[in-house]
């Protein structure tokens, strides 16, 4: 099952472990468990440290556990990790065996402190790139509280237990049989949610952060550029951001950006982070702005305002926010999200594996979704509300290839309707005739572009009509020291190579404008403080 290459590496792994571990398998007579038990006893034949045994007890088949020796307690696979999932399973190894993690001691401290009995129930799809993040989270903290069970549950191994719990997006995760979060969860989101008492303790840690002289907001590609270059001129360098890393973290693949030849969304991330942090920067991930005051005077210092309470402050401001995915605003998007109604074809599609969908969004994005949606679907509907596609022409010759796609121009999409636990159908006029048409399916994917995340500047720094930062070809805002990049801002192509580079002149132009200002004697004192 593991090629030779792969059992090399994995052989170098698990030399890693400090303590020996158990598989311990539940399987019966059908195919999966025979793939099961073959990977299984292929990788206890790596190391003298980890023994397989095929006598489980668990209540779903085939499933396993990876437990310590003589604890019959550990994380279950109801799944036979491999694709994106491999890692996850090789890091519930070596955790296991007491090879520690690279978490920050923090987050460690808060998974041991959680005092309540938790099942946790993680469901995924192989082909998830947003999955492993939560899959490991969850990993982690059952390896380090004992009051914690964590279960990773394959959708498409157990389509009846899918089905039954009407789970239509992934990553989701239950806890104690109640829906906990969908979508893609760092530990720390997952911990922030659980210890009701972080935002408070976080919030005092960020209002005792002395000044920066550069605080930017949002952590994509356009905040990290613009943190590593304002690093580098020997400044204090801040960056508060929701989600380190944005929209990159739900990007497939990557093979655009100059001198990378192919990578994905979460490596590019994490790669971002990594060199923020090589630079000396304070990233305070995690944190929602909920509005800035600009300086008053002069030379003076900007608050930034938090959701948790905490106040931050800068001689100078970079907004880089970014987007997110445009809701189509219709009737049962909202009430059926995760319920039929997703985002992200790459992550969700293989749950609607045979079954009928529609794609709204004639552009790239929407026409390479229906394609990829094609090869696993009984059948894709395309719903485009222009009167042709706005794809390439490439894209478009070959969606108008495939056999299992219809494509439905001038149709205005009016509803998203459903049963009440789950989508059912979609609802167009055709903006041609007027005649109402309706479309029997179970899931529908929303492809249309991206809305900027601005509606905490709102009377505060001039905007545009489509919501975006007005910006200078110098990333200027209307506001002195106050700079903007990324695809919050009016600048076109929302590319990542573009935000990056946005990022760096708005560094620059931050720092320029530092030089220029003068520094009252307080504004000093407190940033020499």
């Amino acid at each position: 099952m593991l090629d030779t290459q792969l059992k090399s590496q994995l052989q170098a792994y698990l030399q890693n472990l400090r303590q020996p571990i158990r598989l311990v398998a539940t399987l019966d007579g059908s195919a999966q468990s025979a793939e099961m038990r073959e990977l299984l006893t292929e990788i206890a034949e790596l190391s003298d440290k980890v023994s397989f045994e095929d006598n489980g007890q668990d209540i779903r088949v085939p499933s396993f556990v990876v437990a310590k020796e003589n604890e019959a307690r550990g994380v279950c696979f109801a799944a036979i990790p491999l694709g994106h999932e491999f890692t996850s399973l090789v890091l519930a190894l070596l955790w296991t065996g007491g090879h520690p993690p690279k978490v920050e001691p923090g987050l460690i401290e808060q998974i041991k402190a959680l005092d309540r009995d938790m099942r946790l129930e993680v469901y995924m799809s192989l082909s998830c790139h947003n999955c492993p993040d939560v899959v490991q989270a969850a990993t982690l903290m059952a390896i380090h509280n004992p009051r914690i069970q964590t279960t990773v549950i394959d959708g498409g191994l157990n389509p009846a237990e899918v089905e039954a719990r009407q789970v239509m997006a992934v990553p989701m995760v239950y806890i104690n049989d109640q829906v906990f979060g969908s979508g893609r969860m760092s530990l720390a989101e997952i911990l922030a949610k659980l210890d009701t008492h972080a935002a408070e303790r976080e919030a005092i840690k960020l209002s005792e952060k002395p000044p920066f002289d550069v605080l930017i907001i949002g952590g994509g590609p356009a905040g990290a550029a613009a943190a590593v270059y304002a690093a580098r001129k020997g400044i204090r360098v801040g960056v508060a951001a929701e989600r380190f890393g944005g929209q990159t973290n739900d990007t497939m693949g990557i093979e655009n950006y100059i001198s990378v030849l192919e990578t994905d969304g979460p490596k590019f991330a994490a790669a971002l982070e990594a060199q923020v942090r090589h630079c000396g920067v304070d990233i305070m991930n995690l944190q929602r702005v909920e509005k800035i005051v600009p300086a008053t005077e002069w030379g003076g210092l900007a608050k930034v305002h938090m959701a948790n309470g905490g106040v931050l402050s800068a001689r100078s401001l970079i907004l880089s926010t970014g987007a997110r995915w445009r809701p189509v605003n219709v009737p049962g998007e909202q009430e059926y999200k995760n319920k039929g109604v997703a985002y992200c074809p790459h992550c969700d599609g293989p749950l609607f594996k045979g079954k009928r969908v529609a794609v709204i969004g004639g552009g790239n994005s929407g026409v390479e979704a229906a394609i990829d949606l094609a090869g696993l679907v009984a059948h894709v509907t395309l719903v485009e509300f222009a009167d042709a596609l706005k794809a390439d022409a490439v894209l478009v010759r070959k969606l108008k290839s495939l056999s299992n796609v219809t494509i439905q121009v001038n149709a205005q999409t009016t509803e998203i309707t459903g049963d009440g636990q789950k989508v059912n159908g979609l609802r167009y006029k055709d903006r041609v005739t007027e005649k109402e048409h309706a479309i029997d399916l179970e899931g529908v994917f929303v492809q249309i572009g991206l809305v900027p995340n601005t509606e905490f500047l709102r009377g505060t720094v001039e905007l545009s009509h489509f919501g975006e930062i007005v910006v200078d070809a110098k990333c200027h805002t209307n506001l002195p020291g106050v700079f903007a990049a990324g695809d919050v801002t009016t600048v076109p192509y929302k590319q990542i190579v573009i935000a990056a580079s946005e990022g760096a002149k708005a560094a620059l132009s931050a720092f320029d404008h530092l030089i220029r200002t003068p520094v009252t004697e307080l504004t000093e004192m407190l940033v020499e403080a």
